[in-house]
Parts: structure tokens; sequence; C-alpha cells
């Protein structure tokens, strides 16, 4: 079974910075693409931005120069720098992970449980 782990959510001003952490574990052969993604109240789940294996990213548009993903693929792990924080980017934040569990399984989506980013003053 894979876990994944996230943190670094809560409460900051507009224009403040958070730094999210999600560590994967448990059964992994490989992990291919992992990503950040996040829901608002109302809101369908939005890709926020996404990271290859081989450090390819790719960014929403609403975070393109505000927001880094960055990966440890030694530690399993994948991060989103979120700098100049809006109110409209207070979400609940997943971390996705693309990930093969054994050498002959196929790869599938896991996802962590989520936490909170809230930008209020």
């Amino acid at each position: 079974q894979v876990q994944l782990v996230e943190s670094g959510g809560g409460l900051v001003q507009p224009g403040g910075s958070l730094r999210l952490s999600c560590a994967a574990s448990g059964s992994i052969f490989n992990i291919y693409t992992m990503g950040w993604y996040r829901q608002a109240p109302g809101k369908q789940r939005e890709l926020v931005a996404s990271i290859g294996s081989g450090g390819r990213t790719n960014y929403a548009d609403s975070v393109k120069g505000r927001f880094t993903i960055s990966r440890d693929n030694a530690k399993n792990a994948v991060y989103l720098q979120m700098n100049s924080l809006k109110p409209e980017d207070t979400a609940v934040y997943y971390c996705n992970g693309y990930i093969k569990s054994a050498a002959w399984s196929r790869p599938g989506d896991y996802w962590g449980q989520g936490t909170q980013v809230t930008v209020s003053s």
C-alpha cells in the first residue's frame, strides 16, 4: 500500500508565503508524476502544479510566477513553495502521485489527505 502525507498548511496573510511538503511511503517501485491539486468550497478540484520524474513542471495560469514545485526523488517527496499568496488561493491542497507500487503492477493515482491553506487578513 502507498501513503502520501502532506504538511505545511495553515493561515497566512495576503502577500505571505507557505511551503507545503508531501512524502510518499509504503510499497513504491517507481514514482512518475507528482503534483498538487486544490479544492475550494463549492468548486471542483483543480491542478495547481505538477512535476515529472525528470523535473519537467507544469503550472496553472493562476499561480505562475508565484508558486514553485520541486521534488526530491531520493526522499519520494514533493514540495510546493507558495509566495505572494492571495485570498483566492484559499483551499484544501492535495498531494498526488502517479505511482507504480510493484514491478508487475500498473501505475495508479494516489492522494494525500489534504492540508488546509487559508489566506486572510
